[in-house]
């Protein structure tokens, strides 16, 4: 009996000490509360290796297509961990409230997608892929030209964002039924006058109908900048990359013909996603995971 209840205890001391095999983790970072989503593939550790997945423009790291994605990566052995961006919030949920004050900028994602790297690198993975969504991949694609870390072995973009001013001025122009440019130079001469976190009210501001952000967050989002475009990012990568295009995609439909017109395989590789739409709905993610892990084991 006292065999069998010590053998009891073990039993449940394993359980108890094996890591969830999903579970949400957080850090802090300046003051600024992070979470992110960890799936681990059945049987496999950190050490092992791992997938960091950043979401698209104000989504979050529950949304359909990140769900999916760590589920499909899990069943074919890949742990992930997808993260959610706090656009200046303390343990952000869900997308973003439209009614609050816009703060952040495009770049602030950089800092966030280096300290889950740190995390990650803290816990033991030193084979970590970078994989991106949207305008998570065009900040993936910027941290890894910019702040490229030892333990990043790959680099996967998934329908990455690209821009053109003038694309986004027509994109402002139909979304909202006004023009970009006024709104534009007005938060350009508030920044120039040293009135950056100076409020702009009532104005169409990304996905928001009716928004209020500061000057600066209207400039850094809407101002023409090279490191907010995927295309011209591409050549700064030295990692193995993955770009994967939707062939339907009508959120960056200019994606497919800005890319090189052949892979160059030890670096660049360029997969289209027949039929797929931005958001891989429908049986599409499986495509786009099957492609991702044979790559990743070419």
């Amino acid at each position: 009996a006292i065999l069998a209840a010590a053998f009891l205890v073990a039993v449940l001391a394993g359980l108890i000490a094996r890591p969830a095999a999903a579970e949400e983790v957080r850090l802090v970072q300046n003051g600024i509360a992070l979470g992110a989503w960890l799936e681990r593939a059945p049987g496999k550790t950190l050490g092992e290796g791992v997938v960091l997945i950043t979401h698209g423009q104000l989504a979050h790291n529950r949304m359909e297509l990140v769900q999916v994605l760590q589920r499909l990566l899990a069943e074919r052995g890949r742990t992930s961990l997808a993260l959610t961006l706090s656009y200046g919030q303390s343990d952000r949920k869900g997308f973003f409230d439209c009614g609050r004050l816009q703060t952040h900028r495009p770049i602030d994602a950089l800092a966030e997608i280096g300290a889950w790297v740190g995390w990650l690198e803290a816990a033991g993975a030193r084979e970590i892929v970078l994989l991106g969504h949207s305008q998570g991949g065009a900040q993936t694609a910027r941290f890894a030209a910019e702040r490229d870390r030892k333990s990043v072995k790959a680099v996967v973009l998934l329908a990455p964002a690209t821009f053109i001013l003038t694309q986004a001025e027509a994109v402002y122009r139909s979304r909202f039924g006004i023009e970009l440019g006024p709104i534009l130079a007005r938060a350009r001469a508030l920044v120039e006058a040293g009135k950056p976190t100076a409020q702009i009210d009532q104005i169409g501001f990304l996905t928001c109908e009716n928004a209020t952000a500061t000057a600066q967050s209207v400039l850094a989002w809407y101002a023409e900048e090279s490191g907010r475009d995927t295309p011209t990012l591409l050549p700064r990568l030295v990692k193995p990359t993955l770009v994967l295009v939707a062939e339907n995609d009508v959120v960056v439909p200019d994606l497919k013909p800005r890319l090189p017109a052949r892979d160059d395989r030890a670096r660049l590789t360029v997969k289209v996603i027949n039929a797929a739409d931005h958001f891989f709905n429908d049986l599409f993610a499986d495509d786009a995971v099957d492609e991702i892990v044979r790559w990743l084991e070419r």
